[in-house]
């Protein structure tokens, strides 16, 4: 168990840890001189003979040093709130416990300290002060126990009730990845960097490596203190210490806020979407981009914050926002985190983290909405995804939910009918009615396609995907067009998809242009007419002559070996025909040859040979030119 605690300066916090564990702690010469914490302190103590070390986090009191107290705050399982009898309820009182409340810590005590300082009604007075400031929250009936630190009267029921609620601590869970956030470092002769921290989550041991921080500097681990002993293996829920070593590795570029964390899960963001709680004690409304400090685990950066639901949020209420980091931040789903005013004065209110990888735009929509009420309301990974892949219709990223709910793919249990999709970026989750609808959808989008341009074979995948206009990147609709193509429901000419029946009609002015042009290009063999001229003796456009000519290029019944010059199929086979019988005693394509077959200038003949390599018929490699046999033409002209 790891206690914390809480309360106003000098109220007696360091001096009871020092009665309860009987150690001085870890205070600083400054500290002492001052008579005041400023920083974290630490003390490990067994609360009775044989029993495990229990971990006591002391925090600084003083207001100044806010931020202090909220660095140690994370991680602990209960706190003690110290209330001096002679002062009673101060202002750090109050905003510790909000803090702490904020932070959802389960089991809180209440030490009523300097008991014997004052006089019974004085302590009964203080008693019913500090009941009605529980009242309204979490820790309302929360135990209090009257104590002197010096006399030590009351310092052994209060070290009997945190034996009794070591008992109800429950086991923090070990799944997912390690998650430390570091709240000390420091060189140890002899053995380098030491960092200390409260583990979050998942276990960590000798000899692993971590990264460390926003740059992701992969450290090894050398050796563990898990609760102040030595261990091989440390895991969450223990104050853990770590020697770590890295290449060129100083302890000052260690610093307090940073993480370690596993390769797979370090992924530091900017925008993180939280369900944001006003404290119902801020006599402030809250506004939209407000500038805030934020605070999570030991990190303390600076934020906007964007209201999701409003221009404003009032004390005590709730609302989606997303925060717009200055510094990146590194969170997962359901972790709790605290916001402090602009100028660190004063504790505004808290909240959850929804999503830490919040998307900049749509963020107010009704789908984005929708998404972090399921967020919202989701426990763990499995109870959130049906819901998450109903109000996405791109799909999931299945390595972003591993990050964002701290959960590696190998331990969920997904529905039966959640599909797994393949696509050239990385995998993508859908539900099987979700990617059914997705199919049906391209092929109606396609009929209507056939049937506005009735002259076409058909659109090649990024118009298709224009047209289609569904939600989805393009590496998953290339994925369910390969989809398709497989199971036969669509076809391929080329580029072009098409519906497997679809034949393509052209209009009767076409098809009387093309029955006058059709005579004139075969009569040019080897030579035939350019756009302009056909154009000229048709009395046409040559933008007409040239949008035809095009379309039965895709049909295949023309070939455009330059621009505006076109070979009839029946012509370019019989050339290939002629480069092939040349090329039967050798695969070497001889120019000068093809040219006196043809009967045409080297020019043509060479336009016609770069048209052959771009259709994969021949290969230019340096100087040379050979005969690709497993070519489709080529194997064509031989079974004939």
């Amino acid at each position: 168990m790891i206690v914390g605690t809480a309360g106003h300066i000098d109220h007696g916090k360091t001096a009871l840890l020092q009665a309860l564990t009987g150690q001085a702690g870890d205070q600083r010469q400054e500290e002492r001189a001052r008579g005041m914490t400023i920083d974290l302190g630490y003390r490990y103590a067994a609360l009775a003979e044989g029993a495990a070390l229990t971990g006591f986090i002391d925090v600084p009191g003083h207001e100044r040093f806010i931020h202090n107290m909220l660095a140690g705050a994370h991680g602990i399982d209960l706190v003690l709130l110290v209330v001096a009898a002679d002062d009673g309820v101060m202002p750090q009182t109050r905003e510790h416990l909000a803090i702490i409340e904020l932070l959802g810590i389960p089991q809180a005590l209440v030490a009523i300290s300097k008991s014997d300082r004052v006089e019974p009604a004085r302590l009964a007075e203080v008693q019913a002060q500090v009941g009605e400031l529980l009242a309204p929250g979490p820790y309302a009936g929360a135990r209090q126990f009257p104590l002197s630190s010096l006399s030590g009267e009351g310092v052994e029921a209060l070290r009997q009730a945190l034996l009794e609620a070591e008992a109800r601590v429950g086991q923090r869970s070990v799944q997912g990845g390690f998650r430390l956030a570091v709240d000390r470092a420091f060189a140890v002769t002899g053995a380098g960097v030491v960092v200390t921290g409260t583990a979050l989550a998942g276990r960590v041991s000798v000899g692993e490596t971590l990264l460390l921080g926003k740059a992701g500097k992969p450290v090894r681990v050398r050796g563990l203190h898990a609760q102040n002993q030595a261990a091989l293996v440390a895991e969450a829920g223990q104050r853990v210490a770590l020697n770590i070593a890295a290449d060129r590795l100083a302890v000052e570029q260690v610093h307090r806020g940073d993480w370690l964390l596993p390769e797979w899960l370090h992924a530091p963001s900017v925008r993180v979407d939280i369900e944001l709680r006003l404290l119902p004690g801020e006599t402030r409304t809250f506004e939209h981009f407000s500038a805030v400090h934020v605070h999570l685990g030991t990190q303390d950066v600076t934020a906007r914050v964007a209201l999701l639901e409003g221009e404003t949020l009032a004390a005590g209420q709730r609302m989606f926002a997303q925060l717009l980091l200055n510094a990146p931040l590194q969170a997962v789903h359901g972790d709790r985190l605290v916001l402090r005013d602009q100028r660190a004065q004063r504790t505004l209110g808290g909240g959850k983290v929804l999503d830490p990888f919040a998307p900049g735009r749509q963020r107010r929509s009704e789908q984005r909405l929708r998404q972090l009420q399921v967020l919202r309301d989701a426990e763990d990974l499995e109870a959130a995804l049906p819901a998450l892949l109903g109000s996405a219709p791109g799909g999931l990223d299945p390595q972003r939910l591993e990050r964002q709910f701290n959960r590696l793919r190998e331990t969920w249990q997904l529905p039966k009918d959640v599909l797994v999709v393949a696509t050239r970026q990385g995998q993508l989750l859908f539900a099987y009615d979700q990617w059914q609808a997705l199919r049906q959808q391209v092929l109606e989008q396609l009929a209507r396609f056939h049937q506005q341009e009735p002259d076409q074979l058909g659109p090649d995948r990024d118009r298709l995907r224009r047209f289609a206009a569904l939600p989805l990147e393009r590496p998953a609709f290339v994925s369910l067009l390969d989809e398709l193509l497989d199971s036969g429901a669509l076809a391929s000419s080329g580029p072009w998809l098409h519906l497997p029946d679809h034949k393509v009609q052209l209009s009767e002015a076409d098809s009387a242009l093309w029955a006058r042009l059709q005579p004139k290009l075969l009569a040019g063999r080897y030579d035939p007419p350019w756009v302009r001229t056909l154009a000229t003796e048709e009395n046409r456009a040559e933008a007409d002559v040239r949008l035809l000519l095009r379309k039965l290029a895709r049909l295949g019944m023309v070939h455009q070996v330059v621009r505006d010059l076109f070979y009839p199929d029946s012509t370019l086979q019989r050339m290939a025909e002629l480069l092939l019988g040349q090329a039967s005693e050798t695969p070497i394509v001889q120019v000068a040859a093809f040219r006196d077959m043809l009967g045409i200038g080297r020019k043509r003949s060479v336009q016609v040979l770069e048209y052959f390599d771009r259709i994969g018929l021949t290969r230019r490699v340096a100087d040379q030119r050979y005969i690709r046999a497993d070519s489709a033409l080529a194997q064509q002209q031989a079974r004939h």
